[in-house]
């Protein structure tokens, strides 16, 4: 198995961005996503950046692939989908069926992101013949049901060609809206937000009435209070034939955190390595609410 950077899901000034990958090119990622999967408003890098620092990646030995966004809602985001999807020398992230469409009818490999549901052989078959050669599962399905789907797809023939990612460190994205929580947190309207996401680099934990951690607010975007810890579960990906472990990027402790999975893929006890963030769950993997922790993989 490989690991993976996902996209970065959170909106964060221009050269810090350049900052942040300028690290993670020194590190065992295998695979980085690039590109805005949440609101095309978050402008800091176009779509000519995106691909700039794509090639520069890739001049560092790394595997790219471009993403897009995960809702689309105006002519002006297709626009820029169908640049991404037309970019001539990456792969891309389909986040959205647009995607999936165009890049089927360019007849070009493709990913799709968690966001896109597949939950079935059915889907994974259509999408596979539609060109899609890697599936992020949707974080909010398990291992049984991942490993049921992959052997019903090798009793049915096999998809030879498709390789299987599991989103294993961050925080969960869980939903998309079209009205913006953080400009209403502001009180703004969405359309004049004045880009108050910067401001959130890490988003708005939202707390039940309780005081207990619940969500993270990301602009649009809904993610889990808690990150999602599935480094103790590598055995058990690699037993059900998962081939990329995808790490969402987080401001702070990025490379530990890379550097504690790189350690447990090569079977090494990462014990002098800690992780900056220690409020973790893992309830979908076992089949349990998202929000538990399951000490049995302890």
């Amino acid at each position: 198995m490989g690991l993976t950077l996902g996209p970065l899901l959170y909106f964060w000034p221009k050269q810090d961005v350049y900052n942040f990958y300028a690290q993670m090119a020194e590190t065992e990622v295998e695979t980085i996503y690039l590109g805005e999967t949440v609101c095309s408003k978050r402008r800091q890098l176009k779509t000519a950046d995106w691909i700039s620092l794509a090639q520069e990646l890739k001049s560092c030995g790394k595997q790219v692939v471009l993403s897009g966004l995960a809702l689309l809602e105006a002519e002006s985001e297709m626009k820029s989908l169908r640049r991404i999807c037309s970019n001539g020398e990456f792969m891309v992230e389909a986040n959205d069926i647009a995607a999936v469409q165009m890049l089927s009818e360019q007849e070009l490999p493709f990913v799709t992101g968690p966001s896109v549901n597949i939950y079935n052989l059915q889907v994974l078959k259509q999408l596979y013949k539609s060109g899609m050669r890697r599936w992020v599962m949707p974080v909010e399905l398990g291992a049984d049901t991942l490993q049921e789907l992959l052997q019903q797809a090798e009793e049915d023939g096999g998809l030879p060609e498709l390789e299987t990612e599991v989103f294993a460190y961050g925080c969960l994205p869980l939903a998309y809206a079209a009205r913006c929580f953080t400009a209403r947190y502001r009180n703004v309207p969405k359309d004049n937000c004045e880009f108050c996401c910067i401001e959130y680099p890490d988003g708005l934990v939202m707390r039940s009435q309780e005081g207990k951690e619940l969500f993270t607010m990301n602009g649009i975007q809904t993610l889990s209070a808690e990150h999602y810890n599935l480094e103790h579960q590598l055995n058990r990906m690699q037993e059900i034939g998962v081939n990329k472990v995808r790490l969402s990027p987080q401001r702070e402790g990025m490379s530990e955190v890379i550097e504690r999975f790189a350690s447990r893929l090569k079977g090494e006890e990462p014990s002098t390595i800690s992780l900056v963030n220690q409020d973790h769950c893992n309830g979908y993997w076992f089949a349990e609410p998202g929000i538990r922790w399951m000490e049995t993989n302890a």
